[in-house]
């Protein structure tokens, strides 16, 4: 849909522009070997590893997945089973994929870029791309061929050594970083062409279902919002003896100070019965207590 379309558009330019910001304010190659493989592949898959996981931990899906509870009214058959297991997977794949916009447009900009690629693998350069190599040990040329992306630890007869290095680590990376983005809008293509072919549902027939799920979701979070304040509403009239923001309150209840500690604290959610629970402290109150004590009558002039 075009929601999605534009909502992964956007994840895409942020993660471009936090992955340039990155790159200018952090990125700092050691020119050290043994070091520059760990940080460069560190700045590649370290931020792209917690942009999936913050994909999978704002996206709804993944904890309607995690705390989905069976239905105690549905009986458990291989059919359903295997339903549920189709479902589960088709859900898993439609997450991971929502998932993996910001990890791969970081890991395909990075690679584009390619100076983490030039830090991370300069040092394991093949020695015939060493130009002017003297007769230097292994260990000495991995030590000189790590200088490289660092353009001021390099002696001036290297130069033109350097440069070639450089242009041809920059043709790896980047074509690396194309074929990345290759695969995936393939991958993505091929897809929504299989699962459209499997669709029990036509063309219109899908839109209206999406068209339906969407409006039924916005008209359960407004029922939801409107249930939950009235619902609390009646906890916080039997405390404070009125409804809030009603303009005639002719009297009002003063909490008692065993009251008041009764519902401070850390409030978890209690577990009354099988079908029922209590949301907070006041809430466990308003059910156990009878609203007695002192009352207040509010003078109509004041």
């Amino acid at each position: 849909g075009k929601e999605v379309v534009i909502a992964n558009a956007i994840i895409a330019i942020l993660t471009i522009g936090g992955q340039q910001l990155f790159s200018f304010f952090t990125f700092s190659c050691p020119c050290h070997v043994g070091q520059n493989l760990v940080y460069g592949l560190a700045f590649l898959g370290v931020p792209a590893l917690i942009l999936l996981i913050v994909g999978y931990a704002l996206n709804n899906r993944t904890w309607r997945l995690v705390m989905g509870k069976r239905s105690h009214f549905e009986k458990v058959t291989s059919s359903n089973r295997l339903l549920k297991c189709k479902l589960v997977c088709f859900v898993l794949c439609s997450i991971t994929g929502r998932a993996l916009v910001a990890p791969v447009t970081w890991l395909a900009v990075t690679l584009i870029n390619g100076s983490y690629y030039i830090c991370a693998v300069s040092e394991y350069v093949p020695g015939y791309y060493y130009g002017a190599a003297p007769n230097v040990t292994a260990s000495e040329r991995s030590r000189i061929l790590a200088t490289f992306p660092c353009s001021q630890l390099v002696p001036p007869e290297l130069t033109r050594a350097r440069d070639e290095v450089i242009l041809l680590l920059r043709y790896q990376s980047q074509v690396a970083g194309w074929l990345l983005i290759a695969v995936v809008v393939i991958t993505v293509f091929l897809s929504y062409c299989l699962a459209s072919c499997f669709s029990p549902l036509s063309f219109l027939h899908f839109r209206y279902w999406s068209s339906y799920v969407h409006n039924e979701q916005e008209l359960f979070d407004e029922a939801t919002e409107q249930h939950s304040r009235l619902y609390a509403m009646q906890h916080v009239k039997k405390f404070f003896g009125f409804v809030p923001g009603s303009e005639n309150v002719k009297e009002i209840r003063i909490p008692s100070l065993r009251e008041w500690q009764a519902i401070s604290g850390l409030a978890f959610l209690k577990r009354v019965d099988e079908e029922h629970y209590d949301y907070s402290l006041l809430h466990d109150w308003a059910l156990k207590e009878r609203a007695n004590g002192k009352y207040l009558r509010i003078d109509e002039d004041a």
